[in-house]
């Protein structure tokens, strides 16, 4: 005989079950459990307050806070490259951008940059997978638009001076050195990655050693066969 599956076994409403606790007269009333939250909130009442004077007083958030993304402008430049890895990993979409090709050494550079602070939602993801630590998490929080027009953020509103990032990007150097132990070393050299004269000099900013004679032995070695 098939049993009702849409019967439960066991009834938590019920008597019998063994773990039910029963509530006595006083807790079956409620009041002491509510006389107990106000004993509770009039004890609070006469504590330290820690409550912030907003906005005459503002919160300093530590350097793990992640706020408001920002492009990081080094030496008058902008670091980013535009490969459009943080366009690729950002889950909302809100990051877009257009690269162009320059003389100078890195040669290229985001022709435009735009964040839509209406989509981001802080995660941290394009901060992570940038290369060249050029877009970082900052300690802005505090972020009014006035129409929707106004969240769109472009390049200028974007950069930020590398000084005043200092202490998120000190942070994410000592971040990134628990995760990859002595093998990262980010170059302050403005990020000059270029691939320009990768046969002459390897130049990707990170001191891999055993990548570099890697690559070394591997640009030496002969093809095995033509592919003509």
């Amino acid at each position: 005989m098939a049993k009702n599956l849409e019967k439960p076994v066991v009834n938590a409403l019920s008597e019998n079950y063994k773990n039910e606790r029963k509530l006595n007269f006083l807790e079956k009333l409620y009041l002491p459990e509510i006389f107990k939250g106000l004993w509770y909130s009039f004890k609070q009442m006469f504590k330290p307050k820690f409550t912030m004077n907003y906005p005459e007083e503002k919160w300093d958030p530590p350097a793990i806070f992640r706020g408001r993304p920002v492009l990081v402008e080094d030496h008058g430049k902008e670091r980013c490259v535009a490969c459009g890895l943080c366009a690729r990993a950002c889950p909302p979409l809100a990051i877009s951008m257009q690269a162009s090709e320059t003389d100078d050494e890195k040669e290229r550079y985001p022709d435009f940059f735009e964040i839509n602070m209406l989509r981001c939602i802080y995660c941290g993801y394009c901060e992570e997978v940038c290369p060249e630590e050029a877009i970082v998490m900052s300690k802005d929080y505090d972020i009014v638009f006035e129409s929707r027009e106004d969240a769109i953020y472009d390049k200028p509103r974007l950069l930020v001076p590398k000084e005043d990032l200092s202490e998120r990007l000190e942070y994410l150097r000592n971040y990134k050195n628990r995760q990859f132990g002595s093998f990262w070393n980010f170059q302050e050299e403005n990020n000059i990655h270029s691939v320009r004269d990768r046969d002459r000099d390897w130049n990707t900013g990170l001191s891999l050693v055993d990548m570099v004679e890697q690559q070394k032995r591997n640009d030496s070695t002969p093809a095995s066969k033509s592919w003509s």
